[in-house]
């Protein structure tokens, strides 16, 4: 091998071992992923767990409401269930075998579990630095915004037009129907902090 040839071989050694370290330099640098921003996943997902906490305490208050004025514990959910039922879900003989009643628990929950994806967006989106006094006050305006656009924007239509009647409405006092929905904002305005998006670091990154 002449002395030109060695060189032009020792030129390519040496391109080849420059590749090889930009390679090892750019896999070393890599390091696990992390939101850079707003985290909207992160916290949808957390709202739509955190919202089943808060439908349980609401309805926990309507079960304790209802013992206390000698009606049916579950109330709320017969007369929900008109929604799907129609006039039946009224008749205790007709919803009083556990298994109409537990769907109606669990219809109950999901829905609260799709609000709890709204009030954890506002709280974490647009309240995330505001005082409690305040975060307060923007959880109750979305209570009561939702009970009044959901009674009176849509069941107040929707229901006698598919069922022919206006069960929920009429049946659900309205101070129960706005309560109900207000322990659901502030608890979920109580528990939001279990929410709360942490970074995962490695131990390298710690130290």
């Amino acid at each position: 091998m002449s002395l030109e040839e060695k060189r032009r071989e020792l030129q390519e050694l040496r391109k080849r071992v420059r590749v090889l370290e930009d390679e090892l330099t750019a896999e070393g640098n890599d390091s696990p992923w992390r939101a850079t921003g707003y985290y909207t996943a992160y916290h949808a997902t957390a709202g739509f767990v955190l919202g089943a906490v808060a439908a349980l305490a609401s309805l926990a208050f309507n079960v304790v409401g209802s013992f206390l004025f000698g009606k049916h514990p579950l109330e709320l959910i017969r007369v929900y269930l008109t929604f799907p039922m129609g006039e039946k879900a009224l008749d205790l003989n007709a919803v009083d075998n556990g298994v109409i009643l537990a769907v109606g628990v669990c219809l109950y929950l999901v829905t609260g579990m799709l609000y709890g994806i709204v009030f954890q967006l506002v709280l974490t989106r647009f309240a995330s630095q505001a005082s409690i006094p305040v975060r307060l006050v923007v959880v109750s305006v979305l209570s009561l915004a939702i009970w009044l656009v959901n009674f009176y924007g849509v069941l107040s239509w929707l229901q006698p037009l598919l069922l022919g009647g206006n069960w929920i409405v009429e049946q659900v006092p309205v101070a129960v129907a706005a309560l109900t929905h207000l322990i659901f904002g502030w608890t979920m305005l109580l528990v939001s902090g279990l929410g709360r998006y942490t970074p995962y670091r490695l131990q390298t990154e710690r130290s």
